[in-house]
């Protein structure tokens, strides 16, 4: 019974292993593509291998779909930043950071899906609240609007609580009639 857990625990570490060194290899043969860093590089297949692990931790745990979310979390910030680092997304960090909000939202998708075998109200609200969110932070963060967050803030400061309203209104309704 031992030899059998230890030999599973044995098989799962050296595929680990074995990944976590073709991220490595990988990262490191693109880092020597000219301008590029190998940090950023690396930096960006370790979210990626860190979204496998708990996609792992997702399969083997069928009732844990926290494991889900975060797998496909950390798999689309680690995408996002590989194809900023191979300057694909011409989108410096420091102003794509309302993506982590977009990315969350997204992530709840497959975790409603997992868990209830289709897409409830309750999911598809946060996840789209999520999304906006986002999608409104990221309209300031690159200078898109001619105004700035704080002007926005202080003219429309009731939207937010329209909005928040909202969501609350169209959760408790998906939560009362059977969450279909």
């Amino acid at each position: 019974m031992i030899s059998k857990v230890f030999r599973r625990l044995t098989a799962n570490f050296v595929f680990f292993t074995g990944l976590l060194f073709m991220v490595m290899g990988i990262s490191f043969l693109l880092g020597f593509v000219e301008g590029i860093s190998r940090v950023s590089i690396f930096l960006s297949f370790l979210f990626v291998v860190i979204g496998a692990f708990f996609a792992m931790l997702a399969v083997k745990l069928n009732k844990s779909v926290v494991y889900l979310f975060f797998a496909a979390l950390f798999m689309m910030i680690g995408i996002f930043l590989l194809l900023s680092a191979l300057q694909i997304i011409d989108l410096p960090l420091s102003r794509a950071w309302p993506m982590l909000s977009v990315f969350s939202g997204l992530a709840l998708l497959p975790v409603c899906w997992r868990k209830h075998g289709l897409l409830r109200k309750r999911y598809i609200v946060s996840s789209c609240a999520f999304v906006i969110l986002g999608c409104v932070l990221l309209v300031f963060s690159l200078k898109m609007a001619p105004f700035s967050f704080r002007d926005f803030i202080y003219n429309w400061w009731p939207i937010p609580l329209v909005l928040g309203g909202l969501i609350l209104v169209l959760g408790a309704i998906g939560s009362n009639k059977g969450d279909r």
